[in-house]
């Protein structure tokens, strides 16, 4: 064998080691291609003559391609009419509703930038967000006006477009909620320069008979999502065009079996990451019919399984618990669905062994599948293709995606199965914090391989054949008599007790042991703390180290939550 083959068996040998998840994949697949278009462009292209199929479905108004694309462009021709320029920053503070997504794809066609902001936020907190990203144009759900309208003068907004999440709904279903809602939604005493109805403000995008030619490149920003970062500090996330395409291209990969014409319910919110990126963008470009849901309501979740039987749906692991304790669901046949999605929070075994179980009751082949991932990564890096769901796992790395495993805040990298810091390299990392580069340059790091690496904060580790599994946060960890003690794990271990709805732990001062575990549970309907505190003490005494088991047990009707649906264990910390 010559020397030069030899170095080539030898790199490949090498490769197939330090990257094992690769062998999940073909070669086709390995090779990927990433695209160079704007965000809007590689939708539109994507869907390609097929417009009259259904894009989307909002309280059972349906929407085609062909519509939606033309709305999109009215709404772009607005934007302009208004004199927002390519680089401009216009911030969409709604739910899930059409009109939010055409304003979306709207910007990026003219390459403004959309600013995707929670319409729950504190006005604080909005004003924050819209000083931070010098946003000029705002698209407000109208029920947010109230708290908007004091804080608005002091931001560089000029016109405020209101939007009635009612617009789009069937004309009873409209003249409902204008009886029981929106009568009772604060305007403005008149509509000045200011502010503007959305029906007003497509008038002048249809008057509007300009040409829009922006040429808008993959590097450019496209939008900012907000998170607290591995830190807790509200921070503006620059997204790509490029980083952005890329997360639904590796989600094609991902989800083979998904075809077009079928239905996606889209709970998850449009303003984050996993609900944009995840759950509009890449089914659109797959032309697959989005069902949204503006907010979460047990009887309407109920219906579309009914009416719709959805193929595909994405969720945090407490709708899957709504869902499985919702009695009306013992007549549902979920036979046709194909992938069911547990992200933004730890699944445990225990509720994953549930969730799989219900599912199969239920007809459905499929088990429920773990994704990972960041809003600093748009969302998944890590999800579980066939072959590698295995329990407690998060998957292998989305394709073009690279892993690694650090010992925590170093860069060295540690070997195959050992503990450590989860760090991610690949197309969907973000182009840094907004306004912000000391703290990017915490997160986003550059290794001696070359490449900028995204050190995560969470903990966990790869085994052999390639599949991650994650272990916790870092800042979650608790030091007990110079023991590490991961929270997630005796979370796992008490939500074994069929009466555990929900757990969380958390550490507490102690004299001598620096930090003791404590566990805030919630329990089922009819169960009593007295009667199953002792259980769940014998089963921590059995299952756990000495120095993981809880000092303290506390029960509660509910757990605190993040704006975002996931339990909030800072607030919890803090009641120290």
């Amino acid at each position: 064998m010559r020397i030069l083959d030899k170095i080539r068996v030898f790199l490949r040998r090498k490769k197939k080691i330090d990257e094992p998840w690769l062998s999940y994949y073909s070669r086709e697949e390995r090779r990927i291609k990433f695209t160079k278009e704007s965000i809007y462009c590689f939708m539109k292209n994507s869907v390609g003559s097929d417009q009259d199929l259904i894009a989307l479905n909002y309280f059972d108004y349906k929407i085609t391609y062909r519509e939606m694309f033309n709305n999109i462009d009215i709404v772009a021709h607005g934007l302009v009419e208004f004199g927002v320029k390519q680089g401009d920053v216009v911030t969409i503070c709604a739910p899930n509703m059409p009109e939010a997504i055409y304003v979306f794809y709207a910007c990026n066609k003219i390459g403004a930038v959309a600013d995707m902001v929670h319409p729950l936020s504190s006005p604080a907190q909005l004003k924050f967000y819209l000083n931070e990203s010098k946003s000029r144009f705002l698209f407000l759900v109208d029920f947010d006006y109230e708290k908007m309208a004091d804080i608005l003068p002091e931001t560089l907004v000029y016109k405020t477009i209101l939007i009635s999440p009612s617009y789009s709904m069937p004309p009873l279903l409209k003249m409902g909620y204008k009886i029981t809602r929106g009568i009772k939604t604060k305007k403005p005493r008149r509509y000045q320069h200011e502010y503007m109805k959305w029906n007003e403000f497509l008038f002048f995008g249809v008057a509007n008979k300009s040409n829009i030619n922006v040429k808008v490149k993959k590097d450019d920003l496209a939008l900012i999502l907000h998170s607290g970062g591995t830190t807790g500090n509200p921070k503006g996330i620059m997204i790509s065009n490029y980083s952005f395409n890329a997360i639904a291209q590796q989600g094609a990969v991902n989800v083979i079996n998904v075809r077009p014409q079928d239905k996606i319910v889209t709970i998850l919110p449009i303003f984050h990451g996993f609900g944009l990126g995840i759950c509009v963008h890449t089914p659109l470009c797959l032309r697959v019919e989005v069902i949204l849901m503006p907010e979460y309501d047990a009887n309407r979740f109920y219906k579309i399984w009914k009416k719709d039987k959805p193929n595909v749906i994405l969720g945090v692991p407490t709708l899957w618990e709504g869902m499985m304790s919702n009695k009306k669901f013992v007549d549902v046949d979920m036979s046709g669905l194909k992938y069911i999605v547990s992200g933004g929070d730890y699944l445990t075994i225990n509720a994953e062994t549930k969730i799989n179980t219900f599912l199969h009751q239920h007809g459905a082949k499929v088990n429920v599948a773990k994704g990972y991932g960041m809003t600093e990564s748009v969302a998944a890096t890590c999800y579980t293709f066939p072959g590698t769901n295995e329990p407690g796992s998060i998957g292998i790395p989305m394709v073009g995606n690279s892993y690694k495993i650090c010992h925590p805040e170093t860069l060295e990298e540690l070997p195959l199965g050992e503990e450590g810091e989860i760090c991610v390299n690949g197309p969907t990392l973000m182009m840094g914090y907004l306004n912000n580069p000391s703290e990017t340059d915490k997160i986003l790091k550059l290794h001696k391989d070359g490449r900028k690496w995204l050190h995560t904060g969470d903990i966990g580790y790869i085994a052999p054949n390639g599949v991650v599994y994650y272990t916790g946060r870092i800042k979650r960890m608790i030091v007990v008599s110079g023991f590490n003690v991961y929270p997630s794990v005796i979370e796992e271990v008490i939500s074994k007790h069929p009466a555990v709805l929900k757990v969380c732990v958390v550490g507490i001062p102690h004299p001598y042991k620096m930090h003791v575990p404590k566990a805030f549970i919630v329990l089922k309907d009819h169960y009593s703390k007295d009667k199953v505190l002792d259980e769940i003490k014998d089963i921590c005494q059995k299952e756990l180290s000495v120095y993981s088991i809880p000092k303290e047990y506390e029960f509660r009707k509910e757990l605190p939550k993040t704006l975002y649906g996931k339990i909030d264990y800072k607030s919890l910390e803090k009641e120290k």
